[in-house]
């Protein structure tokens, strides 16, 4: 079979294959180009999914008339020079785009206008091209003083088969609406707006580059909670560094579609990354939810590969282990500053819970005048013929307590409070060392009640908190014997016969090479040949366990993740399970002083809002957000 040489047209649709996989892909490589080309506000139209007509406009340097019949040739680019040496580099890449396919493939299979001005130039220019086929330079009208403006349309018209796989007009508009939100939260300091069929969609305006500015703008894009639930990131690491912000366990979502991570202002889906944050999160969260994040990867452009693929959402890391260890130990250092913290959207998904209920009991008929008992007293409503006291657990306090702290025994609270700190300071130095002490002041307040013997009433100065002692205990208990095993090391115990374990060659290579840190956390390994693994000893704590099938979880682990998360994962899975039967069982009564410890235990412990589920452990509901319940605002 001979060898032939591709047509340039051919070879220009198979890129666009690899390049322009739907109009979304089209949308990310002509915004790329105009971060890349310095603009400071890009304006996007699509209609009928991106499919009939796509318009990218943008206010960068725009491009002179010399130069877009150039822009349209195979791997011709401005964002690639040589060095003194006259070496082309690939491993210092500072632009988005690089590769030079992006416009002659998108010319390849559609109908194609470039309309540009030149900053500093008077004239404006514009080029058409059709199925692969360019036409000539000629002069455009232009509505600003610099920039581009790019329309696509007919998407795929010259080559049909692509149009069969391609979704819904629906379904299309909402990956382009996702894409310009990633290249949103990409680009603080960059305007952005989208039109799709002449709705608008996104008005975004440029934010001050930083932290405020970009928080700013994940607000905008997220949403006002996510705000609200963030912490904040900033960790470097030899070279490396790590910001963003990160949501609170307790704001957590049902898959991962709210994880967006950026590597050098690119945004990428990279399974390293996404692997290292679930593993950030996975003493928090049950596997069934995913935590919310924006997570922003800076380091030295020779450390990361993006030449991975074509459309660039891919990288390879040098140092892929350091990354990792960055994610995880930044988010778990700013999980533990959070403290007791639990998310905003707990409260509120309270109180939409309570509003929902319209008729609380059955039978209930609220009454048709505003006046209530004034007008069951002259005949005007009937009450329910349920009473009261008969309503099922109305009448059942489980416990009471209303202390008074006032003299010698305001001496003794404050001093035993002292210790207890929120925020790096003490409580106590939140008031003159004359003033009376009052523990509403605490963050989760003083304990009232107790009902039903579950759950722990607090009032705080400007609201109340309800706590659910079984859970909050848990997760007390839990943290407590999570820093017994960090301190004391794991327990072990030796198998009477040791276990041989047959692996790939390269899998035993990689698990014996871990042994030392194997051994930490109790699991005693040694090679025993090629592609075999002894294990001598077992974490205590796992009691009777599978051997063999554990070693190759972590060989599976490791080969993966780089880090040996199995072994680690069923410690801390071993831990919340002893931690859940020896906590404080719902339905066991607690006195007041019981119920103020459990509290402030809470406030000093970190991680102490959720439960090792991800569940709240307290629900904090505002005087105000009372007084809405009850029609006093």
């Amino acid at each position: 079979m001979p060898i032939r040489r591709l047509p340039p047209e051919t070879v220009n649709r198979i890129a666009a294959g690899e390049v322009v996989e739907r109009p979304a892909s089209a949308i990310k490589e002509l915004v790329d180009n105009a971060i890349d080309a310095g603009a400071t506000r890009i304006e996007v139209e699509a209609h009928g999914g991106g499919l009939t007509r796509i318009l990218v406009a943008d206010d960068g340097c725009g491009l002179s008339a010399e130069e877009l019949p150039v822009a349209l040739e195979r791997h011709a680019t401005s964002k690639l020079a040589p060095d003194e040496d006259g070496l082309w580099d690939l491993l210092r890449i500072h632009t988005m785009g690089f590769r030079g396919e992006a416009l002659p493939s998108i010319g390849s299979v559609a109908r194609l206008t470039i309309s540009s001005r030149a900053k500093g130039a008077s004239d404006a220019h514009s080029i058409l091209v059709e199925g692969g086929q360019v036409g000539d330079v000629a002069p455009a009208a232009f509505p600003g003083p610099h920039g581009a403006r790019i329309e696509v349309r007919d998407l795929f018209y010259a080559t049909p088969a692509r149009l069969k796989f391609m979704k819904s007009e629906r379904a299309e508009a909402l990956a382009i609406t996702e894409e310009i939100k990633r290249q949103a939260m990409a680009n603080e300091s960059v305007g952005f707006s989208l039109d799709i069929d002449g709705r608008r969609i996104l008005r975004l305006p440029p934010e001050h580059p930083g932290p405020q500015g970009r928080l700013a703008r994940l607000a905008a894009v997220l949403g006002r909670d996510f705000q609200d639930n963030a912490i904040e990131i900033d960790q470097t690491r030899d070279g490396v560094r790590l910001s963003g912000f990160a949501g609170l366990p307790t704001y957590n979502r049902g898959n991962a579609a709210h994880q967006y991570l950026f590597v050098n202002g690119r945004p990428v889906r990279d399974r390293l990354l996404q692997g290292a944050l679930r593993a950030a999160y996975a003493d928090f969260l049950a596997r069934d939810r995913h935590p919310t994040a924006a997570l922003y990867v800076t380091l030295d452009t020779a450390e990361v590969d993006v030449n991975v693929h074509p459309a660039k959402a891919e990288v390879r890391f040098r140092d892929p282990a350091l990354v990792r260890g960055l994610i995880v130990g930044a988010l778990r250092h700013a999980l533990a500053g959070a403290g007791h913290r639990a998310s905003t959207t707990v409260a509120a998904q309270a109180l939409d819970s309570i509003r929902a209920q319209q008729s609380p009991f059955p039978g209930y008929q609220p009454g048709p005048s505003p006046a209530g008992f004034s007008a069951w007293r002259e005949g005007g409503w009937t009450p329910p013929t349920q009473r009261a006291m008969d309503l099922p657990g109305l009448s059942e306090v489980s416990a009471r307590v209303e202390p008074s702290y006032s003299g010698d025994l305001a001496e003794v609270v404050r001093e035993a409070y002292t210790n207890v700190a929120f925020e790096d300071r003490p409580m106590t130095d939140y008031r003159p060392a004359d003033a009376p002490f009052d523990p509403v002041d605490f963050p989760l307040g003083a304990a009232r009640a107790q009902v039903h013997e579950t759950y722990i009433v607090a009032q705080t100065r400007d609201g109340m908190v309800i706590v659910d002692q079984h859970a909050a205990h848990e997760r007390l208990v839990y943290e407590r014997m999570k820093g017994e095993m960090a301190t004391g090391g794991v327990a072990r115990q030796t198998l009477l016969l040791p276990e041989v374990v047959d692996l790939d060659p390269a899998e035993a290579e990689r698990v014996v090479a871990r042994a030392e840190e194997l051994a930490a956390l109790g699991l005693v390994i040694e090679s025993f040949g090629p592609g075999a693994v002894l294990v001598r000893e077992t974490p205590a704590l796992l009691g009777k366990t599978d051997a063999a099938a554990l070693v190759r979880d972590i060989a599976d682990d490791l080969a993966e993740n780089g880090q040996a998360l199995a072994l680690k994962e069923r410690l801390e899975e071993v831990c919340s399970t002893m931690a859940c039967h020896g906590s404080v069982r719902a339905g066991r009564r607690l006195n007041g002083a019981e119920m103020n410890a459990l509290l402030r235990e809470m406030e000093a412990t970190p991680h102490s809002g959720q439960c090792n589920h991800g569940r709240p452990t307290y629900v904090e509901l505002k005087l105000a957000d009372i007084e809405k319940l009850f029609g006093r605002r």
